[in-house]
Formats: C-alpha cells, structure tokens, sequence
C-alpha cells in the first residue's frame, strides 16, 4: 500500500539573505518621499534647488558591508556620486593618523557647532574650527595632512579612500571639481578669513584645490558601505583584509562622526539613531555600526539640514528595527542572534 510521502522542510534562509529581504523591504517602504518632504536638491556649480535638476528625485540605494565582507544592495547602487562632506571623515583620520591626536587638536576642536556646515563660526575661546566636519574645519584638516604640494595631498586622500572602500579605480570627476570651483566664493572667503587669523597658515588655494578634489572623488553606495564597514570594524576593510586606519584613531573619527557628522542635526540623531554617522549634500549617508555593519544610503533630496531625505528615514528604520543604538541593550540588539533578524524586520519601534 502506497503512503504520501511528506513534503522536505524548506531550509532555513540564511543571514545573508534575511538581510537581502530587509534591504527590498526598506526600499520599498521609503521609496515614497511625501509631498514636500524634500527640502531642496544640490548640484555642484548650480548649487541648491528646490525642483531636481534630471530625475535625481527618483534616485535611491541602500547598501550593507557585514563583518564577513558580504555586501548586500538594492536600488541605484551602481550609481556614481561625488563624496562632498563624506571625504571629511577620510581626511580628517588620515591627518590624525600624520599628526596625532594632540596636535590635531590644537588646530581643529571636536565639539558640534549647532550650526549650519557652512557657517562662518569658529571656537573663539580655543582660536580654532568647531570640529572637522564642517567646512571651516575640513579646510584645516586638509591643510595637516602631510605632502609636499597639494598634489601629494590628494593623492595620500585618494590612497586612503581606495583602501577603506576595496577599490582602487576611485578617482576624481574633472566636471564636478571644475563646477564646484567656478562657485566656490563662500569656502574661499571662509579659508581667507581663517588665515587672516592665524587658523590657516599655508597658501589658501592650495587648501582649497586639495578640499575640493576629495569632495569631487565619485563613489557607489556600494562602496561607501564598504567604508562604513572599514570603520567599523576599527580600521580593517573587510573585504581585503586589510588594515588601513590604526585602531586608535577610527575610534577617534568614529567618535566625532557620532557627535558632529550631521551637522546642526547631530544632536536628534544622537538621540534617535545613534549611531556614528556622515552626511553629504550629493545625498550620501555613511553609517558605520561598531563590530557589526557598514550602511550607505544614496539619495540625493535633502531635508533643511543638508542630510538626505531618504538616508535619514533608513537610518532611523534600520537602528530601531534592528537595536542597532550604540546604547541598545543585547536584548535590543537582534543581530547578536542572526536567528533573530527575521523578527526583527518586523519589529515595531521600541515601547516605554
């Protein structure tokens, strides 16, 4: 006598594509902006419009770096942007990483300005930038790393990038550095107003050349999860294997990048998201999770702060859904158990 046979279990889906399913969730999820929810869009030489220029509306991608190097994205990922402010954070470190600490410090403070990234506002009390991710600051910052012309500069800046993202054809877009220094009048006045007060002390425009290549260096969202991820992982690139950063400082940039790397809204993230992040007016998010992820989102509206729209949105998602707050407790954070993620995509937002 025949007997059914029972259907096998379907097997268990793994991390990688628990995680897969989250990204093409997030994305359809915040595709939707809203109306009005866009505050403006940047393009370099043109600089901030209310209506986008050619589609960028449109334009959106997630990306995740996990500690093992597998990389996961969804939407425009193969998209190439410039890095803008993003750039700050690899000069930033690779200028402590020359310097030290110390010596860094006398010449560019760590404290949040509460102020635009553009701002004409210094540390009076210390004679200094408020922090190196604003304008002012990075223009200090570029100045301290070490080379023996600006072309030395740039090219130990687009070493360090290469390295943190696993991709040595990243380069500078001629077009976009060409805009961004036909209208640049505001971050001139900026740098010249700084070296009439001994904060700047080399030659302005070689500051400024070297500033604006690394904002003008192109990236994917791929890419910069991969950066993330670098950071996160204090400094190994998880891809390659490779140690580019020295402990020590990632976790001093991973530090600034949490209390200063978006802007006058740094504080709400803090609170919010918490978690060291980056900012970029090309609609960049960097996000570096310690010891467990690397995100990048790419979307170029930005609310009034400069951050992304939609970057923001994700971030938010990501850390409440996931209990990815550096002060999320173990049994808030649902990655420690990847059996866990899963329920953790459809989670709902932490209660009282």
């Amino acid at each position: 006598m025949l007997t059914a046979m029972s259907a096998p279990e379907p097997p268990e889906p793994t991390l990688g594509e628990l995680l897969d399913e989250r990204l093409r969730e997030l994305h359809e999820r915040h595709r939707p902006l809203g109306a009005g929810a866009s505050a403006r869009y940047y393009t370099p030489g043109r600089g901030y419009s209310e209506t986008p220029w050619g589609g960028e509306d449109e334009l959106f991608a997630i990306s995740f770096v996990t500690p093992e190097g597998e990389k996961h994205s969804v939407g425009d990922h193969e998209r190439l942007f410039p890095l803008q402010s993003l750039s700050k954070v690899f000069t930033y470190v690779l200028a402590l990483q020359d310097l030290g600490r110390e010596r860094v410090l006398e010449r560019v403070g760590v404290a949040p300005s509460g102020e635009e990234f553009s701002a004409i506002e210094f540390d009076e009390r210390h004679h200094r930038p408020h922090n190196p991710m604003v304008n002012a600051g990075a223009l200090v910052t570029t100045e301290l790393v070490r080379g023996t012309d600006p072309a030395e500069k740039l090219d130990r800046i687009l070493e360090v990038l290469r390295a943190c993202a696993g991709n040595p054809t990243l380069a500078i877009d001629e077009e976009t550095l060409y805009r961004e220094g036909s209208d640049n009048d505001h971050n001139r006045a900026v740098a010249y107003l700084m070296r009439s007060q001994r904060m700047l002390l080399g030659d302005v425009e070689d500051a400024l050349s070297v500033y604006l290549g690394a904002c003008s260096v192109m990236v994917t969202s791929a890419d910069l999860a991969v950066m993330g991820a670098t950071l996160a992982l204090g400094g190994v690139n998880p891809v390659t294997g490779e140690r580019v950063l020295t402990r020590a400082r990632t976790r001093d940039v991973l530090t600034v990048m949490y209390t200063c790397g978006m802007y006058d809204f740094a504080g709400e993230w803090a609170f919010d998201v918490g978690v060291p992040a980056k900012s970029s007016v090309s609609g960049g998010v960097l996000a570096a999770i310690p010891e467990k992820m690397g995100v990048a989102v790419f979307s170029p509206g930005l609310d009034e702060y400069g951050n992304s729209v939609r970057g923001t949105r994700v971030c938010q998602d990501v850390s409440v859904r996931l209990g990815l707050h550096v002060f999320a407790t173990e049994d808030d954070d649902v990655l420690l158990d990847p059996a866990e993620v899963e329920a953790g995509i459809a989670a709902t937002p932490l209660e009282d």
